[in-house]
């Protein structure tokens, strides 16, 4: 597991994580922010005034209405990176990560407004009778063109290569992370193994998915609004029960966006970079904006109007990130979870040795946190390391989740392990039925799970992440089949379809029981494959889509 890690990772820091990625992804909101003249604001309340159905008139085209469009797009934002999302960008980039989502937020919702308007124009009917769009629609027919030169051929190529890292984000983001933080979640609350997890859900959806959009969206529109009321409930009562908190914590991610986070409690530090990269890419991953997934789900509206379809986009960044993340970084920051540490069971490549005796002390905290920023690395341990009575014998500190971690025990079948267990470079590599526990800090799921815990309900406050996980991930997954079978239909046809869902059930059976830190990885590199070639379409058809934008209300101002 970590051999794989480190290669993906090693992938990644190319792709999703890389700086040039990161800053195309912000580059190309804030372009599309001041060439259309800021529409996230000026057109915010015709959006909801859409969303409610003003302007619908009977008898078009599509599958969904404006409002189950919505709800399926969010359904398959609203998910992880809400609650373990948010808590990963945290504990990796501290409280400022989370000014960096909000900003990739705020232009995220130009991009989206754009990347949905352009991909409904060209959207197309199906042998089935459904409708089918997405950026690979509109890069196989647009007329794309730079600087007066034509990029047709290109496009076309965009559109295959597209539809390609749209079937394999749907197993990286809305299906692996879904279920196995859905599992995690779940163990850490009810104790029920993973396995179990998986095989129940793994039923379910594919009974969902098998009714295609039809019954897809009559569940999403119910599922969404119910999960959203859970999930606030329980945010706003450890918000109010932490209610001095609050201004400090919402003075703290704005104060260090760009002297970092300096030590604090278990948190050992972060950098500009780290919550720059880690924020930016934790709100690509919660809200999706340049990534073409929701232009697919907003295909299936019944509206002749692209650009009325794009104005319902431009709420969704708004909900999935500004309100709802904000909402979770609150709970995280006011109770101050996020800098505890928990007695936890050590994911193994969260685990590194440092092949030195360290003592938390504020000299060697910044040691370590030179060493996990890789600026002045610390000699990690090679060879076998020796447990005695469940304790390391070896003068070496353990590093687990970013922080020193204490009351470290070794167990195997819960009794105290006695043996060995080999390192290379700091990593370990664990004998079957081997679990190294102790005091760290958490991330992800649990840490959100751990702060839900410290408001008015108490130890109840746990069951409302795990139900929220559950519900919120479930209907992510759901949402993202659809993506993958309208991606599969254009590739190789609608006969092809069945044989996706079947690997896509299969998979998220799998993903239930593999270590959270690899999954993120693969959810990391398929959002960069799936995001480049659409905002290379987007920023080719920038001209057409002003142009649109203007026929639009030129049309609504001339309306009977």
């Amino acid at each position: 597991m970590q051999e794989l890690n480190s290669y993906l990772e090693s992938i990644n820091s190319y792709v999703g994580e890389a700086d040039w990625f990161l800053f195309l992804l912000l580059g190309t909101g804030l372009f599309f922010t001041v060439y259309l003249g800021f529409p996230q604001i000026r057109y915010f309340r015709h959006a909801i005034n859409v969303v409610l159905g003003k302007y619908d008139k009977k008898g078009e085209a599509g599958d969904a209405s404006h409002f189950q469009a919505l709800t399926t797009a969010l359904s398959g934002t609203v998910g992880t990176g809400n609650i373990g999302g948010v808590a990963l960008a945290l504990h990796i980039g501290g409280p400022a990560a989370l000014f960096w989502m909000l900003v990739t937020a705020f232009f995220g919702m130009t991009t989206k407004f754009v990347e949905v308007t352009l991909s409904h124009k060209y959207r197309e009917k199906t042998a089935d009778g459904t409708m089918a769009g997405g950026p690979m629609y509109y890069m196989k027919h647009a007329n794309f063109k730079l600087f007066n030169l034509n990029f047709n051929g290109v496009s076309k190529v965009l559109a295959v290569v597209f539809a390609l890292a749209t079937i394999l984000s749907s197993f990286g983001t809305g299906n692996m992370p879904q279920i196995n933080n859905i599992a995690t979640s779940v163990k850490t609350t009810f104790d029920v193994d993973p396995i179990i997890t998986g095989s129940v859900l793994s039923v379910l959806l594919a009974l969902v998915i098998i009714g295609g959009i039809k019954r897809i969206v009559k569940v999403t529109e119910k599922l969404v609004p119910s999960m959203a009321l859970i999930y606030f409930l329980g945010a706003f009562s450890v918000i109010f029960y932490n209610w001095e908190n609050v201004l400090p914590s919402l003075t703290s991610i704005f104060t260090n966006v760009f002297s970092g986070t300096a030590v604090t409690g278990g948190f050992l530090g972060a950098g500009f970079k780290f919550a720059f990269n880690n924020g930016v890419a934790r709100g690509l991953f919660s809200n999706e904006a340049g990534q073409g997934s929701a232009p697919i789900a907003h295909a299936a509206a019944r509206t002749e109007e692209p650009v009325s379809e794009g104005m319902v986009a431009i709420l969704e960044p708004f909900i999935d990130t500004i309100l709802i993340c904000t909402i979770t970084g609150l709970v995280l920051l006011s109770s101050g979870a996020w800098k505890d540490k928990f007695q936890n069971d050590f994911a193994t490549t969260d685990i590194e040795v440092i092949a030195k005796v360290m003592e938390e002390n504020p000299e060697n905290q910044r040691a370590v946190f030179r060493h996990l920023e890789e600026r002045e690395l610390l000699p990690d341990y090679n060879g076998d390391l020796t447990i005695k009575d469940g304790k390391f014998v070896d003068d070496v500190t353990i590093i687990h989740a970013r922080s020193f971690a204490e009351n470290v025990r070794v167990t195997k079948d819960g009794q105290p392990y006695n043996g060995t267990i080999p390192a290379e470079d700091g990593d370990v590599s664990l004998p079957d039925g081997v679990v190294v526990s102790g005091k760290s800090l958490v991330h992800s799921a649990p840490l959100t799970t751990q702060a839900f815990r410290l408001g008015y309900l108490g130890d109840w406050g746990k069951y409302i992440v795990s139900i929220g996980m559950l519900l919120f991930a479930f209907s992510t997954a759901i949402s993202w089949s659809y993506y993958g079978d309208r991606a599969t239909t254009f590739l190789f046809g609608n006969k092809y379809v069945i044989i996706y869902r079947i690997f896509y059930v299969i998979a998220f059976f799998i993903a239930a029981f593999v270590e959270a830190k690899i999954i993120w990885t693969i959810a990391g590199i398929t959002i960069a494959l799936m995001t480049l070639p659409n905002l290379i379409g987007i920023v080719m058809l920038h001209k057409e889509m002003k142009s649109t934008v203007g026929d639009y209300w030129e049309k609504f101002r001339n309306r009977d």
